[in-house]
């Protein structure tokens, strides 16, 4: 198996999806933070490989100073050691009143001015700075605590609240402190989404911990695209890293992970077009209704006759499966039978 190839396709393949995102509905999202945290990510998924530092270093091709050096650039902000840049452009706002870009700038002239200028904005659109001007003439200042809170609240679409969500249902119980991390969000910014999802009853309180033991994202459901993304995306990413550590290189018909890709060829008028075109839809229906089914099942709890309250998803015997579909039909632009 040629790993290398594979890597540096799967790269290629990941930000093509990220400039799509980025561009998505003629938005331009700041990418300034992209590559220390890509960098970042890779460190600390090896380290959890079982990796030290010189190995890692190697595999970079740097020497293990400049590996610590780029390491300590990546994960702190350069002016004030111990804080990400974003908690502490966040910080700063909000011992001042107000604040100009220039101010900013120069507050943090030791990072790099354009991830700097990158947090201010993602600080904007996350409502926990508010901005008026424009150019050089761009003031800033941060949002009180009820206000961000608000901003939050009053988004249906809190993409936060949807990520969380689904972490919370895909990997299991989470102290805010560890969904801080692994999202990569402000621990301010997990609570007003933890907040959010308690009050709709998607989460719940497990002493220090949150979890979520369902997370169903329905037709139109406004918790967010984001999150059904993010979901969707993230099923798929686990699958083939289950798939890589039991050491397959080859696939068996009665895997019980793992997944296929198959092509169909079709022209306008074909015979079986409209059935390939609703194989999605006839498949989701399929899975939903089995999803019902199991979880009717569950609540009476058949197996053992215990109650599904007596029956913890911790227990030694329990497992999950991730059934995940997707469909792109490529040069299509309306199904047969609509119009625009």
């Amino acid at each position: 198996m040629n790993v290398n190839l594979l890597i540096d396709n799967i790269v290629r393949q990941t930000t093509v999806l990220v400039a799509q995102l980025a561009t998505a509905a003629g938005g331009r999202a700041p990418l300034a933070h992209v590559a220390g945290q890509v960098f970042v990510e890779l460190v600390r998924e090896l380290k959890a490989q079982g990796l030290g530092n010189k190995v890692i270093a190697d595999m970079f091709g740097l020497t293990l100073r400049t590996y610590h050096d780029r390491v300590r650039r990546a994960s702190e902000s350069v002016t004030d050691r111990g804080s990400s840049l974003w908690e502490a452009v966040l910080g700063y706002a909000r011992q001042r009143q107000m604040l100009s870009r220039a101010d900013f700038l120069q507050r943090f002239r030791a990072d790099d001015e354009a991830s700097v200028r990158g947090v201010l904005s993602d600080l904007v659109d996350s409502g926990f700075l508010f901005r008026s001007g424009r150019g050089d003439h761009t003031t800033y200042r941060a949002a009180s605590d009820a206000e961000a809170s608000a901003v939050l609240a009053s988004d249906p679409n809190a993409a936060a609240a949807g990520m969380v969500w689904v972490l919370l249902h895909q990997g299991g119980p989470r102290t805010l402190e560890e969904l801080a991390r692994e999202l990569n969000l402000s621990a301010d910014s997990v609570q007003g989404a933890l907040t959010l999802l308690l009050g709709q009853g998607r989460c719940r309180e497990d002493g220090e911990r949150y979890r979520a033991d369902q997370c169903v994202i329905l037709y139109g459901d406004e918790i967010g695209w984001e999150a059904a993304l993010f979901d969707h995306f993230q099923a798929r990413v686990t699958a083939i890293a289950s798939k890589v550590t039991q050491g397959k290189n080859h696939a068996a018909l009665r895997d019980a992970t793992g997944g296929s890709t198959y092509h169909f060829d079709l022209y306008r008028g074909h015979p079986k077009e409209r059935e390939v075109l609703e194989l999605l839809s006839s498949v989701r229906e399929r899975v939903s209704a089995l999803r019902a089914e199991v979880d009717r099942v569950s609540a009476l709890g058949v197996a053992g006759g215990a109650p599904a309250s007596e029956a913890p998803a911790e227990a030694a015997e329990a497992y999950r499966v991730v059934f995940y579909v997707g469909q792109n039909a490529v040069g299509l632009d309306l199904l047969p039978g609509e119009s625009k």
